[in-house]
């Protein structure tokens, strides 16, 4: 499906982002995989190579704008376009409003909303020239609903689908599509913080089990087909969408 593609993705050293990464390696993209922290970026690379894709490995700090940029240019400068972005790095802060801090708020609007705004106003001009491109930034189904005592976290992720809807209005007419991949729950470390809001790992997993339609988590391959549908021509007449994919929780 995207045999020829250049495709970026951000925090992609494990969960998520690394199965998204994986999964375009093997229809075909040439991928350049970053994340937080060199050496889970460089495993993720190896294990793409390992299958026979095609990826280099980056570090990349999302809250750096200049990075972010230059980043992008490096690698219109070396691979000539930029097809596909994933923008998956976030954070997950818990509490309700008199549990987080106004610099919590800042650290979760800084990689939750900002650094999705940063990454995909680079990328919009090298993609103009070309001729489109997809941009797919991660969200959640918390940006579809509200998460009891998760107000830092619920707040960007909805921030975060208003905003891939405002782009993909302005940007439609030049082929560049923007979408939202809202996942719900998924069994990586990113559960954290809902794990120690709803009190220990055994009250998270009754949770999932009970309140979830379908009853039980979504594994991360299950994520990454929606990342592929969103960055492939099977998705070629889609752009503002949020693709909620969470066992049937948001209804």
């Amino acid at each position: 499906m995207l045999q020829g593609r250049v495709a970026l993705v951000t925090g992609a050293g494990s969960g998520i982002g690394r199965a998204g990464a994986m999964a375009m390696a093997r229809e075909g993209a040439d991928v350049i995989v970053t994340d937080l922290r060199a050496e889970l970026a460089e495993s993720t690379a190896e294990h793409i190579q390992a299958a026979g894709g095609k990826a280099e490995a980056r570090a990349l700090d999302m809250r750096d704008d200049a990075a972010i940029e230059a980043e992008v240019g490096r690698i219109v400068e070396k691979k000539g376009r930029v097809d596909v972005v994933h923008s998956h790095a976030g954070i997950q802060i818990a509490g309700k409003l008199e549990d987080v801090s106004a610099s919590d708020m800042d650290a979760a609007w800084a990689l939750n909303v900002r650094a999705h705004f940063v990454l995909s106003r680079a990328v919009v001009a090298p993609m103009r020239k070309q001729g489109g491109g997809s941009v797919i930034i991660t969200a959640s189904n918390s940006g579809c609903q509200y998460d009891r005592g998760m107000i830092s976290y619920a707040t960007t992720k909805h921030a975060a689908v208003a905003m891939v809807r405002q782009m993909a209005a302005d940007y439609a007419r030049e082929n560049i599509r923007f979408n939202a991949l809202c996942p719900g729950f998924v069994d990586t470390p990113f559960n954290t913080g809902f794990e120690k809001q709803m009190g220990g790992r055994a009250a998270l997993e009754h949770y999932v089990s009970e309140a979830i339609p379908m009853g039980r988590w979504a594994s991360v391959e299950e994520i990454a087909e929606g990342i592929l549908y969103l960055a492939s021509d099977r998705s070629s007449f889609v752009t503002g969408l949020a693709l909620v994919i969470d066992g049937g929780e948001i209804l």
